[in-house]
């Protein structure tokens, strides 16, 4: 029986929901089964179809899309569902206390991305040259759904944007907090031993708490992938 396998080439033609079926299989399962749920959940192949295909071309076509799910995308602000043009949230530092729960709440699983991705990217309604305006914020369910359908390289986009973030603002929080230690030794004397084992406390919660925002795009995909 021949069976048509029609490889995706980049992340682009993967969505979101794909991936986060395959997310779902997790560790236990063994590479043999692995490869032919690949070929299924990213190649359209009924599962049953996978067993008729040649062995070696299993190997190959499951190798390829690892490669392809392993990339990491530069960060795209902008793109089309269905003809909607969605748009990333253009001031994260004006994001609003409900914006940023169901942000922290969502991105920190593959189950409920697309949810996070509805808080992330949303609408356009005005747009001029680079910059543009987002439909407001009333709920991830508003645009969760149609999110499953979302290019996985605008998600992986996403993470590595946040990724890049993360380490901007870990290195800034340490640089500022050794000024902070620096100017403690230069103004303190008697109460120095004291004052600098509350400071060195500070430097490593903040260290940890930034550690765990970003964590998840250096190992999420290891995770998914380790088999």
């Amino acid at each position: 029986m021949k069976v048509k396998v029609t490889v995706p080439t980049s992340q682009k033609d993967i969505s979101l929901k794909q991936f986060q079926e395959f997310a779902k299989l997790g560790e236990e399962h063994d590479e043999n089964f692995l490869q032919q749920k690949m070929i299924e959940l990213f190649c359209n192949v009924r599962l049953n179809q996978v067993l008729f295909i040649e062995h070696s071309e299993v190997k190959r076509v499951a190798n390829d899309i690892t490669e392809i799910l392993n990339h990491k995308p530069e960060p795209q602000y902008r793109f089309k569902i269905k003809g909607q043009e969605f748009g990333m949230i253009p001031n994260l530092e004006a994001m609003s206390f409900g914006e940023y729960v169901d942000l922290d709440t969502y991105i920190g699983e593959w189950e409920t991305m697309h949810k996070a991705m509805a808080v992330l990217f949303r609408p356009i309604d005005v747009k001029h040259k680079d910059k543009y305006t987002i439909h407001p914020y009333t709920g991830s369910d508003d645009f969760a759904e149609l999110m499953q359908f979302m290019p996985l390289d605008i998600v992986m986009g996403a993470m590595v944007f946040f990724y890049r973030l993360g380490n901007e603002l870990l290195k800034a929080t340490q640089n500022y907090l050794v000024e902070e230690v620096r100017e403690m030794v230069t103004t303190t004397d008697n109460n120095l031993p004291k004052s600098m084992d509350g400071i060195i406390q500070s430097i490593h919660l903040q260290r940890e708490t930034l550690i765990n925002l970003i964590e998840l795009q250096s190992t999420g995909l290891d995770n998914v992938l380790h088999y």
